[in-house]
């Protein structure tokens, strides 16, 4: 099942393939989420490794049970061929009511059906205050409206 857009990326390409990343995990959908992977995509997430789809279903079931109000915004930071690279930040609460704000980068690398079966992820926490969350649009996808990383300054 192709995954469009396809490599070999292009800037337009990329990002959208980077916005499509984004609107997918703003879903909070393991299930949806997990098709735009490889059957035996592997990911290194933080200091967790992963292989395959049902292993990504699991992972994102417990990270948005414990991450609420989850909201990403991506930004593609590079491509080429069949690699993109992406810095992210997200804005979440844990069970306790503690708001997060989550730095990050991601390289990414996609067969030829558009699909990633490979994933590498390094993310920092940082603990905000309720005032002090930039991202407030409602569940789902950004708007189009909302800025981006570059345009929040972060």
């Amino acid at each position: 099942m192709a995954r469009p857009p396809l490599p070999p990326f292009d800037r337009d390409s990329a990002a959208q393939k980077v916005r499509m990343a984004e609107d997918g995990w703003n879903s909070r959908n393991p299930e949806a989420v997990s098709l735009a992977y490889t059957e035996d995509s592997v990911w290194r997430n933080r200091s967790e490794f992963l292989k395959g789809r049902e292993a990504i279903v699991r992972f994102l079931t417990g990270k948005w049970h414990r991450e609420t109000e989850y909201r990403l915004i991506k930004e593609l930071w590079a491509f080429t061929d069949n690699h993109i690279a992406v810095r992210f930040a997200y804005e979440w609460q844990d069970l306790n009511g503690q708001w997060w704000r989550s730095y990050g980068n991601e390289n990414w690398e996609f067969d030829a059906e558009g699909l990633m079966r490979l994933r590498i992820a390094s993310i920092n926490d940082l603990e905000i205050q309720e005032r002090d969350r930039l991202f407030r649009w409602p569940q789902g996808r950004r708007p189009d409206d909302h800025p981006g990383l570059s345009d929040l300054g972060l």
